[in-house]
């Protein structure tokens, strides 16, 4: 049977590129619908290795895709809702939950199923709650659902390009001869299940093929060829979550490492046993009382089943191991952004003021956020990189979950029995958050109006330039005076900042009229001159938010005669909104 090789690599080529784009939108829309209770749930249920090691074996077993899970668990950590610690157990469950699959073999003979089928209407689903939907939650969700839809018809996609492959005669013969060749076993289930993005598939179209005489009928010759295709089938699905792993952050990177490497060096560990007899021996044992035709099939489960186990068993006490190497293999590099946890003790809330300076704390953290997203921004603006415009983006998502964390924490301090001192700084620390979170928003729109500069290929006058970065200098030294007023309740700093405000205000009355004098005299194009206004526009507008906060620390963080919880119910509606 002849393989249509053009149709081959058509359909791989665009099932990856709908696999990306499905990846993309499933990230997006699980930060937009996620919130406090999500992620308390994913903490609670993952904070102890046993039972996020019994999540993703359920989830894994629902499902029936170890590739899945841990897609979905890098989504999550792309997300900023799960560790990486958190996630590797969850990754060690998924693999022994996959084994499922084997199992069904077993007992039904596979009747296979196009999961297309379930996708494409599950993108009409999405669709619908998109363009129908009145809440923003609920559009959220159906963006989630087009993303997972048109993920798997990507991967749906990549499997069909390779579904002749167990029928085609060249590969039957092929499989048949490397009976006492395991390595070559090996090799087989690594490069076939690279390219049908499945374990659990290439394992099925094994047991098929063994239970059909394709490998002889000895059950050891059997074994001795299916349990090497088992291991290097077990390494091969690993490279779905290396090309989920390509467009998000460091710790989902991490997380994809953490699944190659368990697969890796569970069957590097493996090998040695199977070499000497033992492993093949082991599964023989335990699959002592099979008996009729479903016996080849039912074995081949076993020493899948039995593989994952114990490596699981192996591997789970020493998670934090893991996880260190993996760290040592996908390092941070400079402009690679880390979601670090926002420090936030709950069990704090009962000693107000404790908790806020807890708050403080995390609010100097979000200004540091915000001026890097800042400093982004203007390095893609000066340099012409869209680099920098990707990493304004990111920092900013981060800018918006310190928003939505602090801002829930303090909302629930609010509720609490507070001293006066308390109640009146409180709501002072509310509107700093909001103002950084606006920081970090003006900060994407400049990184935005790059873009635009970019792609058009605008370049400003010398003048033009000169004046951006003289306003460009200012603002990095007016956020640099908000941070020391902010970390040191230095007053002093505060005025300082409120100094280069003025100088700011200034600078755009006076660049303004030099642009259209520049107009006038034909020096400058309209094109440019609008990038350039809009820019310190920005610039401006990012002062004014931090003379809120230079105004706030003046007045020793207090408002008279404002009471947190008349700000409560404003701010109770951000959150759910």
């Amino acid at each position: 049977m002849g393989i249509d090789w053009k149709e081959l690599v058509f359909f791989v080529v665009g099932g990856l590129g709908l696999f990306l784009i499905g990846m993309g939108m499933m990230s997006e829309g699980l930060k937009e619908v996620a919130g406090r209770k999500l992620k308390q749930v994913l903490e609670s249920m993952t904070k102890q290795p046993l039972v996020g090691f019994a999540m993703g074996a359920i989830v894994t077993g629902l499902i029936q895709s170890s590739s899945a899970t841990t897609v979905m668990i890098i989504g999550l950590i792309n997300a900023g809702l799960l560790t990486l610690k958190q996630a590797i157990c969850v990754i060690f469950g998924a693999n022994v939950g996959t084994t499922i699959t084997a199992w069904i073999v077993s007992l039904t003979q596979f009747e296979g199923f196009k999961i297309t089928d379930y996708a494409l209407p599950a993108v009409m689903i999405g669709f619908l709650l998109q363009v129908l939907g009145k809440k923003r939650k609920t559009k959220s969700i159906g963006k989630i659902i087009i993303g997972f839809s048109v993920l798997f018809i990507g991967l749906g996609f990549m499997k069909d390009a390779f579904a002749g492959l167990e029928e085609n005669p060249h590969v039957v013969q092929w499989l048949a001869g490397i009976g006492g060749k395991p390595h070559i076993a090996l090799l087989a289930g690594m490069f076939i299940t690279m390219l049908i993005q499945s374990s659990s598939a290439s394992i099925a179209i094994f047991q098929m093929m063994a239970v059909g005489g394709a490998l002889g009928e000895d059950w050891i010759n059997v074994l001795n060829v299916a349990i090497p295709f088992m291991l290097g089938s077990d390494i091969g699905t690993t490279i779905t979550a290396q090309i989920a792993a390509l467009q998000t952050n460091v710790p989902a990177k991490r997380a994809a490492w953490a699944h190659t490497m368990f697969n890796v060096i569970g069957a590097a560990l493996v090998l040695p046993f199977f070499y000497a007899g033992l492993f093949t021996k082991a599964v023989l044992a335990i699959s002592w009382w099979q008996l009729g035709p479903g016996t080849i099939l039912s074995t081949i489960a076993v020493a899948n089943t039995l593989f994952k186990f114990c490596c699981s068993a192996l591997f789970l006490p020493f998670s934090s191991q893991l996880e260190a190497l993996v760290k040592q293999i996908v390092r941070q590099k400079k402009g690679d952004i880390i979601i670090r946890p926002v420090v936030l003790e709950a069990r704090l809330l009962d000693t107000p003021a404790i908790a806020l300076e807890q708050s403080r704390r995390e609010i100097v953290r979000m200004a540091q956020e915000g001026k890097r997203a800042l400093e982004s921004a203007i390095q893609a603006l000066m340099d012409s990189d869209r680099r920098g415009v990707e990493s304004t983006r990111r920092i900013e998502d981060l800018v918006d979950t310190y928003q939505f964390q602090i801002t829930t924490y303090l909302v629930d301090l609010s509720k609490r029995q507070l001293d006066e001192d308390v109640s009146r700084e409180l709501p002072v620390l509310l509107h700093m958050v909001n103002d950084l979170e606006r920081v970090g928003d003006h900060a994407v729109n400049i990184a935005e109006i790059a873009d635009r500069k970019i792609e058009h290929g605008v370049v400003f006058t010398e003048v033009a330039s000169e004046e951006s970065k003289g306003a460009v200098k200012e603002i990095f030294k007016m956020y640099e005076n908000i941070l020391q007023a902010l970390d040191k309740n230095d007053v002093q700093a505060a005025h300082r900042a409120l100094s280069s405000e003025n100088k700011l205000n200034r600078m755009q009355v006076q660049f303004r009229r030099h642009h259209v004098q520049r107009m006038t005299d034909g020096v400058c194009a309209a094109e440019p001159g609008v990038i350039f206004i809009d820019v310190i526009d920005n610039i401006e507008k990012i002062g004014d938010h931090l003379t809120n906060i230079a105004q706030s620390v003046i007045g020793g963080i207090q408002w008279a005669g404002i009471e947190s919880n008349t700000l409560s119910g404003e701010y109770e509606a951000i959150i759910d909104s």
